[in-house]
């Protein structure tokens, strides 16, 4: 059942991203910004039809290959859902739920039938045409069901609703603290779904009845605001004080490698909310801390209740939200009072507990040097941890080889998996190989926290999986002598040393549409927007990787410098449709060599962005510095140095 509902969970992700833009144009539409009615209806147009845009989203997630046909049986789905179920009783109103209902069904029945076969004269209906088919027949009997007896659950619905939206301080205080409980199981995004989507109801100066904490806060209910506002002092102060602490109780001589990544995440949560980064940076390292922040967290939210501090966000609590919101909030201005006070909590309480019980947060962890040594054993010291097919052995052989995998999946930062004998799992291998945490869910499913680099490690697994995880080859004599070059740093990267693979438009990383580019949790480096459809090398080395779906390539200079080439975003999804490799893993280039041509039109219409990032993967010490933005042509130097 809970690795049901983290599937759920985890689809949800989709459509929720659809979020930031409905809460803009609500926004930016009120007479208290740009005074433009239409802009606010447009808004409003996403925020009352959730039902709707959570049953394809849902649908997508569930389904095995995310194919758009499942998304069209999940909007076939929850449309014959609601209007079977308003024709027996027009009292009952599913909210969000029929959505999710009709996605979750909508995505298994694809999975069932998308490749059933029929008798000739009917084979136009077969495969996937038959799926929205099937759905829409599967929707009318539960329209029936639901139309006579969701009235009951519809009733404790309400009940537990009105409970938690008018108990005061003790609601939104366990909301807060199990908002944050919930993250590590992947469930707070069923809780928050409720809570943002379908509690409470407010009719606008419209006629409109909208649903939900969100929805009523931006469209002026004077009750919404309060399960969201105590989120700020701790996302834009709590958080980063704690990296701040962490910083401090860093060892000595880690400070410098840990220092960056604090800034960079502490700034991600002050800035747009994202807090993921800096959670699941202790979170598995040490759950006591995790454990005082949920409980930190839910004081903050009692704080601000009490407080009569009425705030709201559409993506999330940062200062992005704080300001786009803040003409519509009560008492907004002591939030920064609150997120200073917790700010200085934060601090002392993280930097006491660590030092004091010597919590192994980032910069503190014991070297491991037996797995060292045996990794090195494989061909596998410095750099080459950062080999996905490489790494997609060892985390194989840490879960107990292949054969001990059920099943393989993957959300934003996890490896979700279905275990036959969870028993051989060696977890303490896992963390030496990069896992960040290991998660033990149910009897047989275990969740690994990889980072934002699972899409990789997930396909290099599965594709070893299906071919067999045979032992990458132990490298060469000169190797050693390589390493010890890469360890001491030189990885630098001159003028002339990188030219320009495609003609396109240079961006700054920040620029890319995707957060996890954007923010660097992959790595430092920069965008392309390619106005030609060959991908040339920009280096003299060799092809490290060539992803089995085509979208992306692995290269690798002599000096050690590794760099992935990301063409386009989400472009996974495509299965290779669209390009066309031209080089294989383990292939010598030069500069100017064609990798990869690009469909671009087709991808264009496909993906949500060609804009191509460029990162580099193994960085220590050394800075980017990106000489050049906007049109370039193709072999163009001076791009950027690394020094």
């Amino acid at each position: 059942m809970l690795n049901f509902l983290q599937r759920i969970g985890k689809s949800l992700m989709f459509p929720i991203a659809t979020l930031p833009a409905a809460a803009l144009l609500v926004r930016l539409g009120m007479d208290d910004m740009l005074d433009i009615p239409f802009v606010t209806a447009a808004g409003n147009g996403i925020l009352e039809n959730l039902s709707l845009i959570f049953a394809i989203g849902i649908a997508m997630g569930f389904a095995k290959d995310g194919n758009g046909a499942a998304a069209l049986a999940g909007a076939v789905g929850v449309l014959v859902l609601e209007s079977g179920i308003e024709g027996i009783n027009d009292d009952i109103d599913m909210g969000v739920f029929a959505g999710i209902i009709a996605g979750v069904i909508a995505g298994m029945l694809y999975n069932r039938y998308n490749d059933v076969k029929f008798p000739e004269f009917l084979s136009f209906f077969g495969g996937k045409r038959f799926v929205p088919i099937i759905t829409s027949l599967t929707m009318v009997v539960l329209s029936f069901v639901f139309g006579y007896l969701w009235v009951y659950p519809q009733y404790v619905l309400d009940s537990t609703a009105n409970w938690i939206l008018n108990s005061g301080e003790i609601g939104v205080g366990v909301y807060g603290v199990l908002n944050r409980l919930f993250i590590p199981v992947g469930l707070h995004h069923v809780m928050n779904a409720v809570i943002w989507f379908d509690f409470g109801t407010f009719s606008t100066g419209a006629g409109d009845v909208v649903r939900g904490e969100i929805n009523r806060f931006l469209n002026g209910d004077p009750e919404a605001g309060y399960f969201l506002a105590g989120f700020f002092p701790i996302m834009m102060f709590g958080l980063p004080a704690a990296c701040l602490a962490m910083y401090a109780a860093a060892k000595k001589h880690r400070k410098a490698a840990v220092g960056g990544m604090f800034l960079s995440i502490g700034l991600t949560s002050f800035l747009t909310g994202v807090t993921e980064p800096i959670e699941f940076s202790f979170m598995f390292l040490s759950p006591l801390l995790y454990f005082v922040h949920s409980l930190l967290t839910g004081a903050a939210m009692v704080t601000a209740f009490m407080l009569d501090i009425r705030h709201g966000f559409g993506f999330s609590a940062g200062l992005i939200d704080f300001t786009l919101n803040y003409g519509i909030a009560q008492n907004p201005l002591l939030l920064i009072v609150v997120g200073l006070v917790f700010a200085a909590i934060y601090f002392v309480v993280f930097y006491f507990l660590i030092i004091k019980l010597d919590l192994k947060t980032p910069g503190r962890e014991d070297e491991d040097e037996d797995f060292v040594e045996e990794s090195q054993e494989v061909g596998q010291p410095g750099e080459q941890m950062d080999d996905q097919d490489v790494k997609a052995y060892r985390y194989l052989e840490a879960l107990g080889g292949a054969d001990n995998i059920k099943s393989l999946d993957y959300c934003t930062t996890r490896l979700r998996l279905q275990m036959d004998e969870r028993d051989k799992v060696n977890e303490k291998a896992l963390k030496s190989y990069g896992a960040r945490g290991v998660m033990k869910v149910g009897k047989q499913n275990l969740q690994v926290i990889v980072g934002t680099s699972v899409e990789f490690l997930a396909e290099a697994m599965r594709k070893r999986m299906e071919y067999g995880n045979n032992a990458p080859p132990v490298h060469n004599e000169k190797q050693p002598a390589k390493q010890e070059e890469v360890a001491q740093g030189f990885r630098n990267l001159s003028e002339h040393e990188f030219t320009m693979p495609i003609k396109g438009k240079v961006m700054a990383l920040e620029e890319v549409p995707d957060e996890v580019f954007a923010q660097g949790m992959m790595g430092p480096g920069f965008a392309i927007d390619p106005k030609g459809e060959t991908f040339n090398s920009p280096i003299n080395g060799r092809v490290v990787q060539v992803f089995p779906t085509k979208h992306a390539f692995g290269l690798e200079m002599d000096n050690g410098l590794e760099m992935l080439v990301h063409v386009g975003l989400d472009t996974v999804k495509l299965n290779g449709e669209g390009f066309e490799t031209l080089v294989e893993a383990g292939q010598s280039i030069k500069q100017g060599d064609p990798l990869l041509r690009i469909d671009l039109e087709y991808v264009k219409s496909k993906a949500p962005s060609v804009v191509t990032p460029i990162i580099f993967t193994n960085l220590e010490n050394e800075s980017v510095t990106l000489l050049k933005q906007g049109m370039q042509t193709e072999g163009q130097t001076g791009i950027l140095t690394i020094q």
